[in-house]
C-alpha cells in the first residue's frame, strides 16, 4: 500500500508538523495582537491625559502680561491749536 510506504509516512509527519507550527504561530500572533491592543488602549488613555495636562500648563507657560509703562515727562491736555490759517478772499 502507498499509505504505509516510508515516503508517505515522512510526508504525513511533515504535514502534521507544518499544521502544528502554523497553529503555534497563529496563537503567538493572537497573543501579540492582544498585547498590542492593550498597549494601544493604554497609549490612548495616556495621550488624552497628556493633552489635558498640556492644556492646563499652557497658560502657566505664557509670560505674564506687562503692566502699562508710565509716561515720562510733563503732559498737559490742551485743545488743539491751528497753526495754519487760510486767508479768505
Amino acid at each position: 500500500m502507498v499509505e504505509n510506504s516510508p515516503r508517505a509516512v515522512a510526508v504525513s509527519a511533515y504535514v502534521i508538523r507544518a499544521f502544528v507550527k502554523m497553529r503555534e504561530e497563529v496563537a503567538a500572533n493572537a497573543a501579540i495582537l492582544r498585547r498590542l491592543a492593550k498597549i494601544d488602549k493604554t497609549l490612548l488613555v495616556h495621550d488624552v491625559t497628556l493633552r489635558e495636562i498640556l492644556q492646563k500648563l499652557r497658560p502657566l507657560l505664557e509670560p505674564p502680561p506687562q503692566p502699562p509703562k508710565p509716561e515720562i515727562g510733563f503732559h498737559v491736555k490742551e485743545d488743539a491749536v491751528r497753526y495754519r490759517v487760510r486767508k479768505k478772499n
